[in-house]
């Protein structure tokens, strides 16, 4: 599930120019909450549970950095959007941050005039199929029907693929997660294609998720992160700090039972001293109090306690660490300095 590339370009272009401002920081605490932009619904990363709370990974980076502000993670109001309707509900302004696996591209970013904050989840595009199509590889697809959903770069890396590989589908348009769970297992496509942690989470809401399987092809790179407005920096650093916070603190050994005592009085480690705000001023500089961090890491924890309550190998959803370990264990994962 990512981001429109192309659509409506213009028209959102010329909502940042009248939107954006260095004032969203001031317009939040004005509100008392943030209004933050997330999938419509896919378990593991956004939905709401049985009595209408909203969780997931993605989710829990909205509430972290409503924490940081607020030092509640509770200040926030979620709001679902489509991968068609998201870049104009951030423009608008209807949301202050949007964060619902989303590619980190080079149009989104310069000519659609946002900011990515970061990467919260290295991924890639996969391909998942029921069993009983008796195929191994993504190269078996010819003249297969796709569910692909629109709005995204789903749709782009499709095509290439296909046409690198000399080979033919049908695309079966669906706007959401949910629709294209019921159009697959209605059996109006024979594959679904998005992002493979996507894939991993709606396999895992089947009556039968045995009965189908990830191919082994990844067939594009998908950084996926949070994002802001061009044209405010301020309100930039907050959210991008913040999420380097949660993955510092997991380096850090850093946890959401442990971040009350280290934050009691100062330790031995400095990084840790500056981060939870007992050491230094860092707090000050982006306009927040000094236990913004602190109440960051609090509201669901560090990276890595996020990580494995939503989506990690002990969940329905099983994703392995992989990329988005830390770097010290071979991943991706790498904040720069709080100092």
């Amino acid at each position: 599930m990512k981001k429109t590339v192309f659509l409506g370009a213009l028209t959102v272009a010329g909502l940042v120019a009248g939107v954006a401002s260095a004032a969203t920081l001031d317009d939040v605490k004005a509100r008392g909450a943030m209004n933050c932009g997330v999938t419509t619904g896919l378990v593991g990363f956004a939905a709401p549970d049985a009595n209408g709370v909203w969780e997931g990974f993605d989710v829990s980076v909205c509430r972290a950095v409503a924490a940081a502000v607020f030092g509640n993670g509770d200040a926030v109001e979620f709001v679902p959007t489509t991968g068609e309707t998201r870049f104009t509900a951030l423009a608008s302004g209807e949301i202050d941050l949007l964060a619902r696996n989303t590619t980190w591209t080079f149009s989104r970013d310069t000519d659609l005039k946002f900011d990515f904050v970061g990467v919260n989840y290295y991924d890639g595009q996969g391909f998942m199929v029921p069993k009983a199509l008796g195929v191994s590889s993504a190269k078996d697809l010819d003249g297969a029907t796709v569910c692909i959903q629109t709005g995204t770069t789903t749709e782009l890396n499709l095509a290439d693929y296909f046409r690198i590989n000399n080979i033919s589908y049908q695309p079966v348009p669906i706007q959401t997660n949910a629709e294209a769970q019921q159009q697959y297992l209605a059996g109006a496509c024979d594959v679904y294609t998005t992002d493979a942690s996507g894939l991993a989470a709606t396999r895992a809401t089947f009556e039968a998720p045995g009965d189908h399987i990830l191919l082994p092809e990844i067939i594009s790179k998908e950084p996926l992160g949070p994002l802001v407005r061009h044209g405010d920096n301020d309100w930039g650093d907050i959210a991008m700090w913040t999420l380097n916070a949660l993955i510092s603190a997991e380096e850090l050994g850093i946890t959401s039972a442990n971040v009350a005592e280290l934050s009691a009085a100062p330790t031995d480690n400095p990084e840790i001293n500056r981060l939870l705000g007992t050491e230094g001023d860092l707090g000050a500089m982006i306009g927040l109090s000094a236990d913004w961090a602190r109440n960051a890491i609090a509201a669901g924890g560090n990276y890595g306690e996020i990580f494995e309550k939503n989506i990690g190998e002990a969940t329905p959803i099983g994703l392995a660490r992989g990329l988005n370990a830390q770097w010290t264990d071979g991943g991706l994962l790498y904040s720069p300095p709080f100092r």
